[in-house]
């Protein structure tokens, strides 16, 4: 007869898992609406040893937003890298069209809205605004573009996540057409 050990995760592995599985938890009740222990039930976990891969609720929901901060850059990389031209407005359509396939992921996306509504928590706050920093500057940096055109980029990109988290799409009206123009 033969015997299996059974091989234990490691906290890494089980951080990857407590991510994959918050995100979806967070997404879908927000950082207020979401207890730890939603999470740590979602990632097969107890409470207490989600509280020992993660200090606390708002540690966690911030790695939650660099996780997001770091999809939106290796999209805008890998687009970026696509481009075969030096010409900003070219560059940011590459880049507006991945932020686009990212948002398309309704977790991400719900993620990056309710941390902008949890910014006050002082944890999320830095994340979010890190987040932001991160992404301009990496904008700017493969684009090129200029303060207004980055501006202009980032209004755009804000005004797609409304239009993605409200489902605009499944609505024909005059108000959407305008807003999508």
């Amino acid at each position: 007869m033969e015997t299996r050990m059974r091989q234990r995760s490691t906290a890494e592995e089980r951080r990857a898992t407590v991510m994959r599985t918050a995100i979806r938890t967070f997404a879908e009740r927000g950082y207020y609406g979401t207890s730890t222990m939603d999470v740590a039930k979602a990632a097969g976990i107890s409470q207490g040893y989600l509280y020992r891969l993660f200090k606390d609720k708002q540690t966690l929901f911030a790695a939650l937003v660099d996780y997001c901060s770091d999809r939106l850059r290796e999209g805008a990389a890998a687009a970026a890298a696509s481009v075969q031209s030096t010409d900003a407005a070219e560059v940011l359509r590459a880049l507006t069209a991945s932020y686009g396939e990212i948002i398309a992921d309704r977790d991400v996306l719900m993620i990056l809205k309710h941390a902008e509504c949890s910014a006050s928590e002082p944890v999320i706050g830095e994340a979010v605004r890190t987040c932001y920093a991160k992404q301009v500057e990496y904008v700017r940096a493969v684009s090129g573009a200029s303060d207004e055109q980055i501006r202009r980029y980032f209004a755009d990109g804000l005004l797609s996540n409304v239009m993605v988290a409200i489902d605009a799409a499944s609505v024909d009206a005059p108000w959407v057409r305008t807003l999508h123009a």
